[in-house]
């Protein structure tokens, strides 16, 4: 291969690592095949680059040994002068200013019947039985005021339908 191919292989195998991380990031999140792709792609790009590859090499593994050290010291020094605290949310949802947990045993309003409160567009609020619910349709829109019954519950997830007649 002539030096003027490997360059331009290189400077290929950069954007394309470059784009695949960038693509791993903004459209697939996590860490899978598009982050290791273009992680493989931009350290070869590294590689065809270099003069020696010997010493390329030595300084990715010196690189990648510092990032290690590096992470466990900052990962220490921010334990030890609370950094962590400082970067995350501590309060937490207490009963007492009014955050409450949603009715755990609602599988009692199954087959009873209600009115929705406001439009249900498939979501909205419905009273059933004297309680005021969160309530799902099975992807109809019911106006506000139209009787409706509980057809099924599955966990705090409650499924109504409009009964005939409103």
């Amino acid at each position: 291969m002539t030096p003027e191919l490997i360059n331009w292989l290189a400077v290929l195998a950069f954007l394309l690592g470059l784009i695949a991380i960038i693509l791993e990031i903004i459209v697939f999140p996590g860490f899978g095949i598009a982050g290791i792709i273009g992680i493989i792609l931009f350290g070869w790009g590294v590689l065809l680059a270099s003069v020696d590859v010997v010493h390329v090499t030595e300084a990715l593994v010196l690189a990648l040994i510092a990032t290690i050290i590096i992470l466990i010291v900052g990962l220490k020094l921010m334990s030890r002068y609370k950094l962590w605290f400082k970067l995350t949310l501590q309060n937490r949802q207490q009963k007492e200013d009014g955050y409450v947990a949603p009715l755990q045993e609602l599988s009692s309003f199954a087959g009873k019947e209600g009115f929705a409160l406001t439009p249900l567009r498939p979501a909205g609020t419905a009273e059933v039985a004297g309680e005021r619910l969160d309530v799902v349709t099975g992807g109809e829109f019911i106006e506000p005021g139209s009787r409706v019954m509980v057809v099924r519950v599955e966990g705090t997830r409650v499924v109504v339908k409009q009964l005939n007649g409103n």
